[in-house]
């Protein structure tokens, strides 16, 4: 333009000059303005929780919810809140932030999309089920939020290419809810800094990639109990898919337990290599039956096959991840059960809310994490008492079950004398107990 207007001959050299500075000097200002914009501090998220703010504009709190303790099943809303203060105090990540598009605002009506990936049917009457129910809590929870949900995905490249569509529908935080999700996710985390992951189960975490998981095992102890006095052959089965350490951690406590009211107490362990294969289950059932057993559990996904094969053989069960009693009336004995919803809606809302840092948690029944399923309708009062006891135990830390000597089904010491394990040891183990029938392979 400048050097159009410089061949218009009506134009004298100082008329010249003064439109070059006048150009040059819109130039600068437009400059100034696009500089402006790219600085501006975007308004807080929609759904995000009122909280105060220090001099530097940090927050003073770094959790965003209140479950109350009957949401927490009993467990305390004060250690809920502090274990996931410690993890944050703990973590060498950045915030969310610094780069979570979930820590964003959110535009006019729109919502925030939050992705569920599940290994089998929601309607697993188990772990699948569990986690879904967890999703439909948070759904309830936060008026700004849509669930996406996917199930039926095998732990293999699958979960990433539905990983990559849920992101391409807008998904911000991605629950990966299966343990064997974990390799498949974590080699994508790269390309898309911003999404925030979550795994259950795994023992290691990134910026954008964090971990966290129950510590059921310690209702497997108590259900271990009810099981060990339940029965009159002297003879438990546990029936497992894979031998991953929550796993051998599972039966390793539900032995422990029901060898605290029965020192000849044996368990049988068996793998089917599935997460859920009825007709494996089926096949596992009967020869356990023929072996003598008459009081079943298992680490299964899909548990309906093992709880209603019991009833009809008129023998007993013990149930995990969800209270699945109807399933068998004159079976149950009591379970071990999950209590995602409000762990769920705590990770995201501090997500959303710029404090929540990628970690690895493990809680338990003080936070109310994990819970004990109903009895039976005939197990006896002192039977019922004691297991209750024992939760409680557990619960406020007094009693520890896995304080060493723990040794192995070969006579290694596996947990020296007086020593008590750590939540991420224990979530490492990978040996059977003694008086446990069965291998890790």
């Amino acid at each position: 333009m400048y050097n159009r207007i410089q061949q218009i001959p009506v134009f004298k050299q100082s008329h010249r000059i003064w439109i070059g500075a006048f150009l040059l000097l819109a130039i600068m200002v437009l400059a100034a303005c696009s500089s402006q914009e790219s600085t501006i501090v975007p308004a807080e998220a929609t759904i995000a929780p009122d909280i105060s703010s220090s001099s530097d504009s940090r927050p003073t709190t770094v959790t965003a919810t209140s479950p109350t303790e009957a949401e927490l099943k009993g467990g305390s809303t004060e250690i809920f809140l502090q274990g996931f203060e410690d993890a944050i105090a703990n973590s060498n990540f950045r915030s969310t932030s610094e780069f979570a598009a979930a820590a964003k605002p959110l535009d006019a009506g729109e919502k925030l999309k939050v992705g569920f990936i599940f290994v089998g049917s929601q309607k697993d009457l188990g772990y699948n089920q569990a986690a879904a129910e967890g999703s439909q809590y948070l759904e309830k929870a936060f008026s700004d939020i849509e669930v996406l949900r996917s199930e039926n995905i095998p732990e293999t490249a699958d979960v990433q290419a539905v990983e990559e569509q849920m992101i391409r529908d807008g998904a911000k935080i991605i629950f990966a809810t299966s343990y064997g999700y974990s390799g498949p996710t974590k080699e994508i985390i790269e390309k898309h800094p911003d999404v925030m992951f979550l795994h259950m189960g795994d023992v290691e975490s990134y910026e954008n990639y964090s971990s966290f998981f129950g510590n059921i095992w310690q209702l497997e102890y108590a259900a271990g109990q009810v099981a060990g006095e339940t029965s009159e052959t002297g003879k438990l089965g546990f029936i497992a898919a894979f031998p991953i350490p929550q796993t051998l951690l599972n039966v390793n406590a539900f032995h422990l337990g029901a060898q605290s009211v029965n020192p000849d107490i044996e368990t049988t362990f068996v793998l089917t290599s599935s997460w859920c294969d009825p007709a494996k289950q089926a096949t596992a059932v009967q020869a356990m039956i023929d072996a003598g057993v008459d009081v079943l559990t298992q680490h299964q996904d899909c548990t309906k096959t093992i709880v209603e094969a019991a009833e009809r053989a008129g023998i007993y069960v013990s149930g995990f991840h969800q209270d699945a009693s109807p399933a068998a009336p004159n079976a149950w004995l009591t379970g071990a059960a999950w209590n995602w919803g409000p762990v769920y809606a705590e990770i995201v809302a501090s997500i959303r809310q710029g404090t929540y840092k990628s970690s690895v948690m493990f809680q338990g029944l003080d936070a109310g994490w994990v819970q004990l399923s109903p009895f039976g309708s005939f197990i006896p009062d002192g039977v019922k008492q004691r297991a209750l006891e024992t939760v409680e135990q557990l619960r406020s830390g007094s009693f520890q079950p896995f304080t060493g000597p723990i040794t192995d089904q070969d006579g290694n010491i596996q947990i020296a004398d007086g020593v008590v394990p750590t939540d991420a040891e224990l979530q490492g183990t990978g040996y059977l107990l003694q008086g446990i029938t069965g291998r890790t392979n």
